[in-house]
């Protein structure tokens, strides 16, 4: 098994820009594009292989051939579908105000998963914003109240962003990008979102997008967010590159390294290890790699070599 390259897929939300086109180089096809779907195996849009052994093969077909426990590791065998999805996200307009429902509710009503998600802010505008939960705590009645009175916008807590910032997005939780922002997300393999504020915009049909007011209701956690917006851990100095933990937990683990020389990883077994190169140039195992490219290493591919002058996030089960 070798190491595999994957072809994003990107999606036109009307919200979306043109930095994926401008700041990484990417052809999407698109007038607008809101996201690049990075590393996928979800139904919505599954990435292909790009190159080597296996081109044009999807994702998934890679995980049938040669079994999820050589492929994904012995860690996201506890999960009933690929674990992770991962994104690059253009925010040019505000996302809208939405939440995730967690796996119980998700697999109850949508026969989908829930979706806890992280975002690493790449890049914000001045004055970017996000809001992410609540500015203090409100009932039920009250959330439901401020959507219908149009005064939740009131009620949420905004936050300025800056590059660096990590946000941990738990399932229930009330929020939305703000124009501006330049995030890689690292979520649940789920694209269930209940919408409960929209700014009042237009789909393609030229009819108001969707809202989904009473399932927003049943899933939001109505209170202030209990994480900090910095990573969870210090800049670790090693032999040829830093590396930082940007979060942790049952779903995901995440990290950041700025190499530069070399970095000697290894899969063992337990998990894959799925590489997104943020910055700069250089190779992995000898494959020239450069901004914009996702890289999947195998659980079972054993010990492999980064080089050269690189920005990038790892995220393994």
């Amino acid at each position: 098994m070798e190491i595999l390259k994957l072809k994003p897929v990107f999606k036109d939300y009307i919200w979306g820009g043109n930095r994926l086109r401008d700041d990484f180089g990417f052809e999407t096809g698109l007038d607008k594009t809101a996201e690049g779907w990075m590393l996928s195996c979800h139904e919505a849009g599954e990435n292909t292989i790009d190159g080597g052994a296996y081109d044009g093969k999807t994702f998934r077909e890679i995980i049938e051939t040669y079994g999820e426990e050589a492929i994904c590791g012995k860690n996201a065998l506890r999960f009933p579908y690929f674990p992770v999805l991962i994104k690059f996200i253009d925010a040019f307009d505000n996302l809208s105000v939405q939440v995730h429902p967690d796996d119980a509710y998700a697999r109850r009503v949508e026969n989908e998963f829930g979706k806890t998600e992280m975002w690493y802010v790449l890049d914000a505008k001045e004055g970017a914003e996000l809001i992410y939960g609540f500015k203090e705590k409100i009932t039920k009645d009250a959330f439901r109240a401020a959507i219908s009175d149009g005064t939740l916008l009131d009620k949420l807590n905004r936050v300025k962003v800056h590059r660096g910032d990590v946000f941990f997005i738990e399932a229930g939780t009330v929020h939305a990008i703000g124009r501006g922002a330049l995030i890689a997300e690292i979520q649940q393999n789920s694209n269930c979102t209940y919408r409960v504020y929209d700014y009042g915009r237009v789909g393609a049909d030229g009819k108001p997008r969707e809202l989904h007011i009473d399932k927003a209701v049943d899933v939001s956690v109505t209170e202030p967010p209990k994480y900090d917006t910095k990573p969870m851990g210090e800049v670790l100095t090693r032999d040829g590159y830093t590396e930082q933990l940007l979060t942790e937990c049952d779903l995901f683990t995440v990290k950041k390294f700025d190499i530069e020389t070399n970095l000697e990883g290894k899969t063992d077994g337990s998990t894959f290890h799925h590489i997104l190169v943020l910055d700069g140039i250089g190779s992995v195992d000898g494959r020239p790699v450069k901004k914009g490219d996702s890289l999947f290493i195998p659980a079972n591919y054993g010990k492999y070599a980064v080089s050269g002058e690189l920005e990038i996030i790892m995220t393994s089960v």
